[in-house]
């Protein structure tokens, strides 16, 4: 059985009451009530689709009323019934209360059918696009996850690493005055940052002896290669331009494009930070790791340099925290292993 719509209808004068009532009960699951006040009381426990509301009520009016309503239940669909054509009543309805619509009376209950349909309609549109939104978002969360273990299974040596340095960065990031759209962005680019070493051959990415220059050359078109995998998606160019500047230096020497200060967008230099640390206290097949101190003292010593200074000092400051942190997650994660493999 199709599941009715639930409307809240309120009005102090029972003979209004009882005609929106008739009107509406055979289509949809209604719930009266004789003031605003009744009526907030059973939206503390009950939620409804829509609501039409009388405007002129004792001890609070309509617009009044909408107003909490959509305080409490923002996505409920607010009809306002009223006898006034007053325009600043109508403008603080719909500006104070956010009504979707009003019913001037004296109305025919063909009109308020059509005017509750209409209603609904938007308010299902609107139901169903948040949800195809949160769909896509678990896709696109999927897909991410996938492109990252992908990575980490071309090469054993960068095992975890994405993970880190989106860590990392977030820990900076929180430090600064950001929007949360900033944050998620800043972030996503930490866990994408080195997409494009999918493009780069394993028996460089795994070789055991020093690189040559040439094979560095080749290491270092992994920006490029992120650049490409990501410039279509359109949802991700913002990503994708931090990505494309990590590995610029604050002093203008570094590569693809030369950048320098703050000419590098405030994420890449961010990534930068986090990439290079992670990158020294990583092992690679022709290199040890090194200690988390010197690693440390290296980003200290390229402020300026390699790094934007004032960075530096807040990465230095997260630090301690922030690898507390990290070390205990890679214990936990290491013991649900060691579990699921029992």
């Amino acid at each position: 059985m199709e599941q009715k719509y639930r409307i809240l209808i309120v009005d102090d004068e029972e003979d209004n009451l009882a005609l929106l009532y008739r009107t509406l009960r055979s289509k949809y699951d209604i719930t009266k009530a004789t003031s605003a006040i009744e009526a907030l009381e059973i939206l503390k426990t009950e939620r409804f689709d829509c609501i039409l509301s009388d405007h002129k009520m004792p001890v609070m009016d309509g617009v009044e009323f909408l107003k909490r309503v959509n305080d409490m239940q923002p996505k409920t669909m607010r009809l306002l019934v009223t006898a006034y054509s007053d325009v600043k009543i109508l403008i603080d309805a719909i500006n104070y209360a956010k009504i979707y619509r009003y019913i001037k009376k004296p109305y025919s209950p063909d009109e308020l059918i059509m005017i509750v349909e209409s209603a609904l309609e938007t308010y299902q549109l609107k139901i169903d696009n948040e949800n195809l939104i949160s769909d896509l978002k678990d896709l696109f969360s999927g897909t991410i996850k996938a492109i990252i273990e992908a990575l980490d299974a071309k090469d054993s040596f960068t095992l975890g690493r994405s993970k880190r340095v989106a860590f990392y960065a977030v820990k900076i990031v929180n430090k600064l005055a950001l929007k949360p759209s900033e944050v998620s962005q800043i972030e996503l680019a930490g866990l994408l940052h080195d997409i494009g070493m999918i493009g780069v051959a394993e028996e460089i990415l795994n070789k055991s002896q020093q690189l040559t220059q040439e094979e560095y050359d080749k290491i270092k078109m992994h920006v490029h290669y992120s650049v490409k995998i990501l410039e279509d998606i359109k949802q991700l160019y913002n990503i994708t331009e931090i990505i494309k500047y990590h590995h610029e230096f604050y002093n203008g020497c570094g590569y693809p494009h030369g950048l320098k200060g703050e000419e590098i967008p405030l994420g890449s230099r961010i990534i930068a930070i986090a990439d290079a640390y992670d990158a020294m206290t990583s092992q690679r097949a022709y290199r040890q790791s090194i200690s988390a101190s010197e690693a440390l003292q290296k980003i200290k010593e390229g402020a300026g340099i390699q790094f934007d200074p004032n960075l530096v000092q807040i990465f230095e400051s997260i630090l301690p925290q922030a690898q507390e942190e990290i070390e205990e997650y890679e214990r936990q994660e290491k013991l649900l292993s060691k579990e699921a493999n029992i």
